[in-house]
């Protein structure tokens, strides 16, 4: 049986809910409307996003679209324990740019009672699992994977590609930084890249 956004999840029982996929996808955005109806529930939000993250505001969480709520900025997902009152409805913006903590910290805070609603990018440029999102995905009720657009062949695409030199995991960017790609353009832009350097 399939729920719509995953919002079977209210009362008392806690829960996971991961949205995952590559830059461009529209993860932030899905995270927002999941949010806004929330709180058309009456349900008292908490919205955290990584500190490292100011590409599009240094406080609030920002869509591609530019659509935006307030959020609060922590450095380490421990951060996240320590101003969340009687939150229901916890809300964690990028989770790939944490640490491996933000898997224990999302269990605890279910395991309270609360919903848990956690956005991040699934792949690296390079196409590897990113940092704690396996482990998120492992142990959250419901993941819905979301895809952007191939900018070169118009078919979903799951591969951030990245367009510049650097190797670096961690290099914050827009459209001129990363493009979205399916598995065969990106294999094909990675392949071209190869023998350009080799």
């Amino acid at each position: 049986m399939h729920f719509e956004g995953s919002e079977w999840m209210n009362g008392p029982r806690g829960g996971i809910e991961v949205i995952c996929g590559s830059m461009f996808s529209g993860k932030t955005e899905e995270l927002i409307r999941r949010l806004k109806r929330a709180r058309f529930a009456h349900q008292k939000v908490e919205i955290y996003k990584p500190a490292i993250d100011t590409r599009y505001d240094v406080v609030r969480v920002v869509s591609h679209d530019s659509t935006a709520v307030d959020s609060v900025p922590v450095q380490t997902a421990s951060e996240i324990l320590l101003n969340l009152g009687d939150a229901e409805v916890v809300a964690i913006d990028e989770a790939q740019f944490f640490g491996p903590e933000i898997v224990e910290v999302c269990t605890g805070l279910a395991a309270e009672g609360r919903r848990v609603i956690v956005a991040g990018l699934d792949m690296d440029f390079e196409g590897r699992p990113f940092g704690p999102m396996p482990a998120l995905m492992a142990v959250a009720e419901s993941v819905t994977k979301v895809h952007a657009v191939c900018v070169r062949c118009g078919n979903p695409a799951q591969f951030s590609h990245r367009l510049s030199a650097s190797k670096d995991l961690v290099q914050l960017g827009e459209t001129d930084t990363y493009e979205p790609l399916c598995r065969h353009c990106y294999l094909e832009a990675v392949r071209k890249e190869d023998e350009s350097n080799g």
